[in-house]
């Protein structure tokens, strides 16, 4: 099954797209899960760097340049899709983080305790806030990071607030 018969996109629709083990050793690097083609281009327009490109015409899907990438995380709240998100998986103590864009008020607070779940919805750790970023150099889109357990900081695509 793949994104186009059930809306979730697989980790193996994302084969040769994804960056490589030593990159993301590395530090901070964008993660573009985007698989349509449409005409869509403001992810390039928005990176300051020009990491992220199209080849082809304004219909193919962008991709990021791994050594002109710094997981600076302006791409995430241009993305009319959400589908990018930026990935941190040098290992900080046993921990990595994601930064993925937030449309949804009240916002989370530092700190606070999460449910980190993957592209399914499915739980598989907790979370917790380390960064909220709401500007409005974000076009109305905060930038929320969590710190996660390093094994699942390529799993982790959103997370679920605690009542």
């Amino acid at each position: 099954m793949n994104h186009r018969t059930n809306g979730i996109l697989r980790r193996e629709e994302l084969a040769g797209r994804l960056p490589s083990d030593d990159r993301l050793k590395l530090g901070p690097i964008a993660i573009i899960e985007c698989v349509e083609n449409i005409p869509c281009n403001p992810c390039v327009d928005a990176c300051p760097r020009g990491a992220i490109t199209i080849d082809g015409d304004i219909n193919g899907t962008p991709s990021v340049d791994d050594e002109k990438c710094n997981g600076c995380t302006v791409c995430l709240s241009a993305c009319p899709g959400l589908a990018i998100f930026v990935v941190d998986a040098a290992d900080k103590g046993g921990a990595g983080r994601v930064s993925l864009p937030y449309e949804y008020r009240p916002l989370p607070e530092r700190d606070e305790r999460v449910d980190a779940v993957d592209r399914e919805g499915q739980v598989v750790c907790e979370g917790r806030v380390t960064r909220v970023l709401d500007s409005k150099t974000l076009d109305r889109t905060p930038i929320i990071t969590i710190e996660v357990p390093h094994e699942h900081v390529m799993t982790v695509r959103h997370f679920r607030r605690r009542t």
